[in-house]
This record gives structure tokens, C-alpha cells and sequence, in this order.
């Protein structure tokens, strides 16, 4: 009997001291975190699901005991509408530092312009800001505050283009010779044109037959289409940022019988959208070359968003998001601090090991703000799926040359 008593008394002990330790979590005050992010107009989907990535990061933070060193504090969401321009995203960044003075850090921004923009208030307001664009501007202003999680749209080109056309010899013995260049007139896509025409292209063998610039959203994609089938090129890069764009050109391609190889650079290709509007056979052996993707080793994460929130696949915008708030909540444990000050010193200063939730490199930044050792991810359209392909160690299935 004494016995008994003993291991009931230990176990309410046990009990009332782990209530208290929980009671003590849940009352320490939250920190905030910012989501800026299209979530209307023409950039909403992609803005919509950066969110889905970050609440699921949050909930997970949350649960491991969100940040030990500050009484485990919770980390809340605060997500900020930057709308679908960019002075629309200004106006957003000044109302987020102005309504949200508690934040310590940020994320997002999504297309390179409205990052540019956003950065621009966020370093006056001395707020960490990491984002996924890919513009090389982002980071060579000399901004303090601004960190690249993402390898830069010329740094991905380069990486790209000789795994292509690699690909392309070892399928079909040929390798391409020339290559036509659509491309919409934003940040992110002009930049890696201008890193493949001042050099790229020449170094892997490869002659600009013709290039073409559009603003989004495209009206009408015969003119372009016309162009590729008069050249006959042996590749086709392709750089939009709005699905109705790369469902005007693929369908006009397909009308017209132009069945040059489609590489595209970014996700708009790629979105689950993109089935609503066209046949998968349209789009079957498309591939692109994109910072992040679902990968091997994310099968549950992947699983989780799409049993939480309807998503066929985890794209870009959601498996960088999720890395994201779990880079700022590394920062948070280093600093011990709710001072953003500190928290942009502790990003600056980082070195949390191998990157878990982006491809290749390290959860550091060198004194610009990129991400060190930044890769890429290359995915493919494969059975009505963009599936990644590259890098091996973490690709889903095997690439197939587009026929």
C-alpha cells in the first residue's frame, strides 16, 4: 500500500509540474512574425499557398516548443496582403512596419520586383527580411537586412543550362545548337535572360536565334508562336510568372504544331492551376528549372499540405516558406532576443548546418545576404505531375527528354 501511495504521489508531482511548464509556454507572449505576400489579384494563388507553407512551419515551431531561450514563447503569424504591384506592395510594407511594430523578422514578397520594393522599407525599418526571389538585384544594394534564401536567377542559369543540354545528348546523341528566349519583362526572369546573353549561352554552345519580352498578363501568344515556328530552334526557354501565360503559349504551340522542347525557369509553369485550364498531355516532358521544390525526404511534409489544404504537390512557394520560418525561429535561438536588431546580427552571423527544406548549401549567408551554397531543383512533367528530377539525391523520378 505505501508503495502505492508513493508512485501516486510522484505521479502527481510529476503531473502538476509539467501543467505548470506547460502553463508557463502558453502564457509567454507570442512573437511575431511577418508573411508579405500577394494573397489578390493575378499573383494570389502563389501568395495564398507561401501562406499555407509558413502556417504549417508556425504549428511545427509551436509544437517542438517554439523558442526554449524566451520561455518558449509561441511564434505568431502576421500576414500582410502585398497585392499584385509593386506599388501596391510598397504601400503594404509601410502599413506592415506601421500597424506591426512588434515584428522581428519577415518573410516572403514573392516576385523580385515586389521584394525590391518591399526591401526598401523593411531595411529603413531595420527588419529581417528573408525571401525566395530571385532577382540578383535583391541582394547588391548593400542592404543589411535582407537575406536570399534562394540561389539568384543568373546563379540558377548557370547551374542549369549545362544539365540540360547534357541531358539532351545523352537522350537523343544530339546536342542542341540554338535556342529561342520568350520571356515577360519581370525582376526575376529579365535577369536570368541578361545572365545567359552576356555570356552563358557561348560558354555552353548555344545561339540566341531570337528573343522576345511581353507584360504580363499576355493578351494573345500567336505573334510569339509564329516566331519559334519560323525559326525552328532546338529549344525553347520559356520565363513567365502568371499561369494564363504559359497556357496561352502552350496551347498556341500545340494549335500550330510546333513541338520544339519547352525549359522553363520558375514555377508558373508548373502550378496545380495550370491543369484547370489545360490537358496534361499538353504539358508532359516540360521541364523547369525552379530554387525549391518537394523533394525526396518530404514525402510527410508533402502528404501533410496536401491533407490539410487540398494541394496536389508542394511547389516552390510552400516548402521555402516552411524553411523559412524554421531559418528565422535558428536566428531566434541564437539571438535570445525579441530585438530585431539582434535577430538580423544572429541571420548575418548563422551557421545552422546543412540546409533541410532547400537544395544545397547551408543555413548561413554570406556579407550580402545570399544564401551559401544555394542550389537549384529541376522538375518535369511527368503522368500530369511536375515531379523533381535534380539534383539525383533528392529527385523523385528520372528525367525524360521531351520528345
Amino acid at each position: 500500500m505505501k508503495s502505492n501511495a508513493k508512485f501516486f504521489l510522484t505521479a502527481a508531482l510529476a503531473s502538476t509540474i509539467l501543467n505548470a511548464g506547460m502553463a508557463h509556454a502558453q502564457s509567454a507572449e507570442p512573437i511575431q512574425i511577418g508573411l508579405i505576400a500577394p494573397t489578390s489579384g493575378i499573383y494570389a494563388r502563389p501568395g495564398q499557398v507561401m501562406k499555407m507553407g509558413a502556417e504549417m512551419a508556425i504549428e511545427d515551431v509551436n509544437k517542438a516548443g517554439g523558442i526554449a531561450c524566451l520561455g518558449n514563447a509561441p511564434l505568431e503569424l502576421v500576414t500582410i496582403d502585398s497585392g499584385d504591384s509593386v506599388e501596391k506592395a510598397t504601400n503594404s510594407a509601410q502599413r506592415m512596419v506601421a500597424d506591426f511594430p512588434g515584428l522581428v523578422g519577415a518573410t516572403g514578397a514573392y516576385l523580385s520586383s515586389f521584394t525590391l520594393a518591399v526591401s526598401e522599407v523593411t531595411e529603413r525599418a531595420n527588419l529581417p527580411l528573408l525571401t525566395l526571389s530571385y532577382s540578383d538585384l535583391i541582394t547588391s544594394r548593400g542592404f543589411k537586412n535582407i537575406f536570399q534564401t534562394s540561389a539568384t536567377a543568373g546563379v540558377q542559369a548557370q547551374i542549369a543550362l549545362p544539365i540540360i543540354l547534357d541531358l539532351a545528348e545523352q537522350q537523343t546523341g544530339t546536342r542542341p545548337k540554338t535556342v529561342a528566349i520568350i520571356t515577360d519583362n519581370t525582376a526575376a526572369s529579365l535577369a536570368s535572360v541578361d545572365r545567359m546573353k552576356k555570356g552563358l549561352l557561348k560558354d555552353v554552345g548555344l545561339d540566341l536565334s531570337f528573343e522576345q519580352v511581353f507584360t504580363p498578363p499576355l493578351a494573345d501568344a500567336t505573334s510569339l508562336v509564329q516566331q519559334v515556328r519560323q525559326k525552328k530552334p532546338d529549344l525553347l526557354f520559356f520565363l513567365p510568372t502568371v499561369i494564363s501565360d504559359s497556357k496561352l503559349i502552350l496551347e498556341k504551340m500545340k494549335e500550330f504544331r510546333v513541338n520544339t522542347p519547352v525549359v522553363s525557369f520558375g514555377i508558373a509553369i508548373a502550378e496545380p492551376e495550370v491543369l484547370n485550364t489545360m490537358q496534361a498531355n499538353l504539358l508532359e516532358g516540360v521541364m523547369s528549372a525552379v530554387a525549391n521544390w518537394g523533394t525526396k525526404g518530404q514525402e510527410d511534409l508533402i502528404k501533410r499540405l496536401n491533407e490539410k489544404y487540398g494541394e496536389p504537390w508542394m511547389t516552390q512557394n510552400a516548402i521555402s516558406t516552411y524553411g523559412d520560418i524554421w531559418l528565422l525561429k535558428d536566428a531566434l535561438d541564437k539571438s535570445c532576443s525579441r530585438d530585431r536588431a539582434d535577430l538580423g546580427e544572429a541571420l548575418r552571423t548563422l551557421n545552422a548546418g546543412p540546409a533541410k527544406y532547400y537544395p544545397g548549401g547551408t543555413l548561413s549567408f554570406d556579407d550580402k545576404g545570399h544564401r551559401e551554397g544555394a542550389s537549384l531543383t529541376i522538375i518535369q512533367w511527368q503522368n500530369g505531375v511536375p515531379v523533381t528530377v535534380y539534383p539525383d539525391d533528392l529527385a523523385l523520378a528520372k528525367p525524360i527528354w521531351p520528345k
